[in-house]
């Protein structure tokens, strides 16, 4: 009997095989596949979801992880959406897209990785279950991977032709998109063209319309591949633009990120030996204002900031047969500089460079290793990274007020630079299945360097890092790395009608970096940094530093055929943070949820009723006076036609009951005049239909 898993909670209709097998080799031993066409494979240590096949809420793929479980959404804005996974997000994540790592440009992560995967491009999002593998780079969790779709190399001499693209539109944002792939391959060589634009307007909600929340995206670029033997060569280009797009809880709105991605790879074999190697670059520059989406504030405050960031990086790895497995050995790293100025667009004599002239620089080795260990399967990894940061000198204009000038001179006086040595050893074990059980177990120490807005933020501003909250933020020039001790338990139960995945987990994060008040005095205005804080509108600024914490909980997902077509779904995901030296809560934690979908499925078609529950988070950060959130239902409803062979047609209705909710991971509003009163959270996308079309072939 056919059913389907999905991605969390509801399954929709099938995912397009041809885009699927596009995504990179997924050995069985390690990669847990969730594919909605067909029963679970293998459970072991990796998740994959598809967008193509999931109700359209927005244009940001981060809508995606809030179907998994353990996954969220922190919503900053259109095609802002961050990452959060099992109560991390943000940098503490090892996100890829298209396997490449590289840093954001801006400094309120207004780009985070994500950004630069639109929807019509992804074949897949695959998701490191629990921790990430040492071999994929330093991180503090889970890892996650937006894999682009790709006509690969054929099996033949002769030349193929494929195509792979989509269309969709969606009316609670007036937004249209389009784009995918076309490309043609041979045995011997592959070449694919790829392009995208996405463009919408303000968002509505029950009351009205967010203000500033429009967006525009484009993307275009080519990739290809030759082989010789056992020899393979790959090349990747692409250009995004990001136009005029609108970020509600910051202090300014995108005006543009042009960003250039460049990745060469090589890879070969001999017999059971493999070698692969790749170098990258990616050069983002992004300007942000806030007088062209919002109303023009008085000219003294009108302002307007310039970011940079570019990214090298290269690794290579040789992975042969040893000790009864497979040992993987390589080396990694990456060389980033940015810079950001913050100006007056009416006033050339005020400008601060407020992040100047950062260098980061990482090498790091691995040795991973996999195979039979007693009654298990394991993957056991060592890693250990040497990090060195710098930041150039501060600068202020003739135009700034005294106190930012002193802080500048004090932070040019000070000791910019920084080293350290970080290590990294996972732990993953689990059964070969036995009459449809495999158990699962996890030890890890992750470690996460501090970045750099957490170490460099002389200026006492609205730079978070992408928390997005309202509070004035500085940094630590003494900041520790973080690092975390997890254990995780689970097993994963399937039968030829029924599924579940169930894992509890628990990590100990010594050093982690949270906001804390910037002295023992918050609100009384003792240093000059509380003086510049209060001029921007906060006297109690919070300063980046190392707590002591502890996040635990659990998630699964489940299913059931029900009989006949019918069948339901649901994922389930709990985390708590606790600060462990203090009595206090994490902060921005997303609350308890579950969603739950009963589908009709025929083989051409499907239907899905979806509830989604999310629970009052009221454990909330007393020291960052976080405020609490009420619970809320939404109802979704959507279906899938397999119209022929390679078109499918997908539409449904969100938020069906045009619910009013705010998620506890929103931003605040710093719009003035918006239906969205100044200072509140921004609120979930009221009721939308949505339509697409997919071809492939």
């Amino acid at each position: 009997m056919k059913y389907a898993l999905l991605a969390g909670a509801a399954a929709l209709a099938v995912i397009n095989p041809a885009a699927f097998a596009q995504t990179p080799s997924i050995d069985p031993a390690l990669r847990d596949v969730i594919i909605v066409t067909a029963s679970r494979t293998n459970t072991e240590t990796t998740d994959v979801a598809s967008p193509e096949d999931q109700p359209a809420q927005g244009h940001d793929v981060t809508h995606l992880l809030s179907r998994v479980p353990g996954g969220a959404r922190v919503g900053n804005g259109a095609l802002s959406g961050q990452a959060q996974y099992r109560g991390l997000f943000g940098e503490r994540l090892n996100l890829r897209v298209d396997g490449q790592r590289f840093a954001s440009g801006g400094p309120n992560l207004m780009d985070p990785a994500f950004h630069y995967a639109p929807a019509p491009l992804v074949a897949a999002m695959m998701i490191d279950r629990g921790v990430s593998p040492v071999s994929e780079g330093p991180g503090l969790a889970g890892g996650m991977d937006a894999v682009f779709k790709r006509i690969d190399f054929s099996g033949g001499p002769a030349t193929t032709f494929g195509y792979d693209v989509s269309a969709d539109a969606r009316t609670v944002d007036d937004s249209t998109s389009i784009g995918g792939i076309v490309g043609a391959s041979t045995e011997r060589w592959r070449l694919n063209l790829l392009g995208s634009y996405e463009k919408g307007d303000d968002t509505r909600f029950p009351g009205g319309t967010i203000a500033a929340s429009s967006f525009e995206r484009g993307v275009y670029g080519a990739s290809g591949g030759l082989r010789f033997g056992d020899h393979t060569f790959t090349l990747d280009l692409r250009r995004q633009n990001t136009g005029p797009s609108g970020n509600p809880p910051f202090p300014m709105d995108m005006i543009y990120f042009d960003t250039d991605f460049a990745r060469a790879g090589y890879s070969a074999h001999w017999g059971e030996t493999k070698l692969k190697a790749s170098v990258g670059y990616v050069d983002v520059a992004h300007l942000m204002d806030n007088l062209t989406l919002r109303p023009t504030p008085i000219t003294a405050q009108q302002r307007a900031a310039f970011a940079v960031a570019t990214t090298r990086s290269a690794d290579a790895s040789l992975s042969f047969p040893a000790l009864g497995g497979e040992l993987s050995i390589g080396l990694d790293g990456d060389d980033i500089d940015r810079d950001v100025a913050i100006t007056n667009p009416t006033n050339s004599a005020f400008f601060i460079r407020s992040l100047p002239d950062i260098a980061q620089r990482r090498l790091g080795g691995f040795a991973e290793w996999t195979g039979g260990f007693g009654p298990f399967e394991s993957e056991l990894g060592l890693r250990v990274d040497s990090h060195n940061a710098e930041a150039g000198l501060a600068a202020t204009g003739a135009a700034v007020p005294a106190g930012p000038t002193n802080l500048a001179n004090a932070f040019n006086a000070s000791d910019r630079s920084y080293e350290d040595t970080t290590w990294d050893a996972v732990a993953r074990l689990w059964t070969p299945a036995d009459q449809g059980l495999s158990w699962r177990f996890t030890l890890a120490r992750k470690t996460r360097a501090p970045g750099h807005v957490e170490r460099f933020l002389w200026l006492p501003n609205n730079t978070s890092g992408g928390l997005a909250d309202g509070n004035i933020y500085v940094g630590d020039l003494n900041i520790k790395p973080e690092t975390a001790w997890i254990g995780e338990a689970g097993f994963d139960y399937r039968t030829r009608g029924a599924y579940l995945r169930p894992t509890v987990y628990i990590r100990q994060v010594d050093d982690y970096i949270q906001g804390v008040p910037f002295d023992s005095t918050p609100g009384v205005l003792n240093t000059p940094q509380e003086l510049v804080a209060s001029m921007n509108g906060d006297s109690t600024p919070l300063r980046f530093a190392n707590v002591d914490a502890r996040l635990y909980g659990f998630d699964l997902d489940a299913g059931l055929v029900l009989g006949g077509p019918w069948r339901v779904d649901a994922v389930a995901s709990y985390v708590r943070g606790e600060r462990r030296d203090i009595d206090d809560n994490l902060y921005r934690i997303a609350p308890p949820s579950l969603i739950v979908g009963l589908t009709y499925e025929q083989p051409e078609w499907s239907a899905t009723v979806e509830t989604r529950a999310v629970s009052r988070q009221d454990n909330v950060s007393a020291t960052n006076s976080e405020v609490e959130t009420a619970g809320y239902v939404l109802v979704n409803v959507f279906g899938d036609w397999a119209i022929r062979d390679g078109v499918r047609l997908s539409a449904g209705i969100e938020n069906l009951l045009d619910h009013k909710y705010e998620e506890h991971l929103s931003g605040y509003n710093r719009i003035d005049g918006s239906d969205v009163p100044l200072g509140s959270r921004l609120p979930g996308a009221g009721r939308g239909i949505f339509v697409r079309l997919g071809v492939a072939g």
